[in-house]
């Protein structure tokens, strides 16, 4: 058996994934430990502030992170994620969310997740863990 790409995996886990295709998620780049994402933040993303709700940016930045720690080929779940929001989100935005693993152990690996808006602002912080089981992807 061969070990399916980065991008077959992230391509595969996208067409599974409902909730990354309602959010608008647009993959930009696709490599092992590596995910780049974007989005258009829209009418009903909004919280009662009018301003995004942090739910939205926090789950871009949680597809970036499964998309980079997936890409190697083995089921990989998230067992803690935190995130900041220094900069408030508004309809209309276009967030790109860039994950890129910082350590890995045979088990673990953790990652962090930049997310700018159109402006090049940082708008996010994400840090992640993930369990990375022996399980490989069946695509």
């Amino acid at each position: 058996m061969t070990t399916p790409s980065a991008v077959d995996v992230v391509n595969t886990l996208m067409a599974r994934d409902l909730y990354s295709q309602w959010l608008g998620i647009e993959v930009l780049e696709a490599a092992v430990g590596k995910s780049v994402l974007r989005m258009t933040i829209r009418d009903e993303m909004v919280n009662g502030f009018g301003t995004s709700h942090g739910g939205i940016m926090f789950s871009l930045a949680d597809s970036a992170l499964a998309f980079a720690t997936n890409a190697c080929g083995l089921l990989s779940v998230a067992v803690d994620c935190s995130i900041s929001f220094p900069v408030a989100v508004r309809p209309g935005d276009v967030l790109t969310a860039t994950a890129v693993e910082q350590s890995t152990t045979k088990r673990l690996a953790f990652c962090d997740v930049s997310v700018r808006n159109q402006a090049d602002e940082v708008v996010g912080h994400f840090r992640g863990t993930v369990y990375r089981t022996a399980t490989p992807h069946q695509l």
